[in-house]
């Protein structure tokens, strides 16, 4: 019988002495290696993985595009990047398995897509089918996602919409992006609960979440992801805590099984 693929769509590696970003909010001070991940990550059964630029690292993608190399079969990329990168720079992160950017925005300007650089980096990403994740406050989503799938590129969601804490599933910008879902260009990730407030993963806000997710987007454009190494919140969460989580926000097993396998692979270009 074969073993059902479980991917890990949002992990990060790092080194604790590689050079930083001047501005960021965080600096690790240990290391989060390739082997480490695998080691945990396949006693959970997870069998492909997504690795996310770490937002401390800044756009020096180096040491993730290390790592996508030596495990092409394995392992995809989400970089973090400049909008005047240059075309040859993005061609050679497509080459080695970035399948899309991720622009943090957390606590950031937002960005101003309408200026000539963004325009051109938005049609490159398109020409080259990469797709771009969003991480920001979900009351800022209705200026982030229509430009994206303007410029005909799928938009990847971080951490459930990140509604705001008091309003949980009654923020405008959750219901927003509720809407967005009759585009099926947009996925959301399940991931990370705590980051928006809820130490319980099974808190009641989260199911209502994950409920109404499920309900608007299906269980084909939403993804999972363990977070690992959960960041400023190691001590708290595990990866087979995070993977259990999943099942208190979706109570039924075909479609975590979707969620986990299908929905994933198809995402980020994994090969069955």
């Amino acid at each position: 019988m074969q073993t059902m693929d479980i991917v890990d769509t949002h992990i990060h590696v790092f080194n604790s002495l590689l050079p930083l970003a001047p501005e960021r909010r965080y600096a690790p001070s240990y290391d989060a290696t390739m082997a480490d991940y695998f080691r945990r990550g396949r006693a959970a059964g997870i069998t492909r993985a997504v690795l996310v630029q770490p937002s401390f690292l800044g756009c020096d993608n180096s040491f993730m595009c290390a790592e996508l190399q030596k495990h092409p079969g394995a392992l995809r990329g989400i970089a973090a990047i400049p909008p005047d990168i240059a075309p040859d720079t993005l061609a050679d992160l497509r080459r080695t398995g970035v399948v899309g950017i991720r622009l943090n925005l957390d606590g950031l300007p937002l960005p101003c897509f309408h200026q000539p650089q963004w325009r051109s980096l938005l049609a490159q990403l398109a020409r080259h089918d990469m797709l771009v994740e969003v991480h920001r406050d979900a009351r800022d989503l209705r200026e982030l996602i229509p430009p994206l799938l303007d410029a005909g590129l799928r938009v990847v969601v971080d951490h459930f919409g990140r509604p705001d804490d008091a309003l949980g599933c009654e923020d405008t910008g959750f219901r927003y992006l509720l809407s967005q879902a009759a585009s099926r260009r947009v996925w959301v990730k399940l991931a990370a609960g705590y980051r928006n407030g809820w130490s319980d993963p099974a808190a009641a806000a989260a199911v209502e979440a994950g409920a109404l997710l499920l309900e608007h987007f299906g269980a084909d454009r939403l993804v999972w992801g363990s977070d690992w190494p959960h960041t400023r919140h190691e001590e708290s969460n595990d990866i087979p805590g995070t993977l259990a989580a999943l099942g208190a926000w979706v109570p039924s097993a075909e479609q975590r099984h979707t969620i986990l396998g299908a929905s994933a692979m198809q995402l980020f270009g994994f090969e069955s």
